[in-house]
């Protein structure tokens, strides 16, 4: 059994992973109304808080067993220069852990887990020992990547994707001008349910765009029509446009590859009808969570001779 650690900018989660199934403990940072997000300083104090009582919970449910390794993301993305102080939260109660148990300890970026959990979540592990395309569609983050083997784990390379502001914060904000509860995709998500409006065509650069000006457009939007739920649909739609747009054209490069689609912004409703060709994950595994922390300690520290069993779809 594998422990995995999430402490992201907008969740609080912690997992257990035995290579057949997964068991994962989730809880949403408190945000005042009509904010959207948390001072980093915040964000650590209220993973401080949340972790044990999310631990209590999951050990509750998983019942005995014997600890083999502990896993953790530390950074946002394995690449030089990542970083976020709330990573700190997971991070010291990781090493704390395994010191005490003298058991090993993997350190892996929330990027990569995100890719994980999403694999093992719609059962394409497969995946993870063949090079494919991902999207990291999420508050923070809005990357289209080419993902590889590296020895146990992935390598996740950046191709393209927004050169501005992200998907999520799209959603948020959009959101936050509809008076939503922040994070807003799902509700947001809701409320543009069989709504059928014109969406604003992002313009798009290769395999990069940018969303900046879709801000504007999405509140000149509102105004004229004065129809929340138009305006929602507007947002999404547009932000489905580009998404599908730049993975046509990426697939044209990268013939024959795959494309998974990770982060909370996945778990929308239309975008997973646009780009019903893809590797989704089930949406409960689309946002942050720590599930695929654990599924990459368990390939670090126990290896993969034998395959692990997919998620039951």
């Amino acid at each position: 059994m594998v422990l995995g650690i999430d402490t992201s900018n907008y969740t609080t989660s912690a997992a257990v992973f035995h290579g057949r199934e997964g068991i994962n403990r989730s809880r949403l940072l408190d945000v005042a109304p009509g904010q959207l997000g948390l001072r980093q300083s915040d964000a650590l104090f209220s993973h401080v808080k949340r972790l044990p009582e999310l631990m209590e919970q999951l050990f509750a449910e998983t019942g005995p067993g014997t600890l083999e390794a502990v896993a953790v993301s530390t950074r946002p993305r394995a690449v030089e220069g990542s970083y976020m102080p709330c990573f700190l939260a997971g991070v010291s109660v990781a090493k704390s852990l395994a010191a005490a148990l003298g058991i090993p300890c993997c350190e892996v970026s929330h990027q990569q887990g995100h890719v994980a959990a999403a694999l093992w979540s719609a059962g394409r592990l497969d995946l993870m020992d063949t090079p494919h395309l991902a999207w990291h569609l999420s508050g923070g983050t809005t990357e289209l990547l080419l993902v590889e083997p590296e020895g146990r784990n992935v390598r996740c390379a950046k191709l393209g994707g927004t050169s501005d502001i992200s998907a999520g914060q799209i959603m948020d904000r959009t959101g936050q001008l509809l008076g939503l509860p922040f994070p807003s995709g799902k509700a947001l998500d809701q409320l543009a349910t069989g709504v059928s409006v014109k969406q604003f065509r992002v313009k798009t650069n290769g395999l990069t765009f940018s969303l900046s000006g879709l801000e504007n457009k999405i509140r000149e939007f509102h105004e004229q029509s004065g129809s929340d739920a138009e305006t929602a649909a507007y947002a999404i739609g547009s932000v489905c446009g580009a998404v599908l747009r730049v993975t046509q054209a990426a697939q044209e490069q990268y013939p024959g590859l795959e494309v998974v689609f990770s982060g909370g912004v996945a778990s929308n409703s239309q975008l997973r009808r646009v780009c019903s060709f893809g590797v989704f994950a089930a949406p409960q595994f689309s946002t942050d969570n720590a599930l695929g922390v654990a599924v990459l300690g368990h390939r670090l520290v126990l290896g993969h001779d034998e395959p692990l069993v997919p998620h039951p779809r």
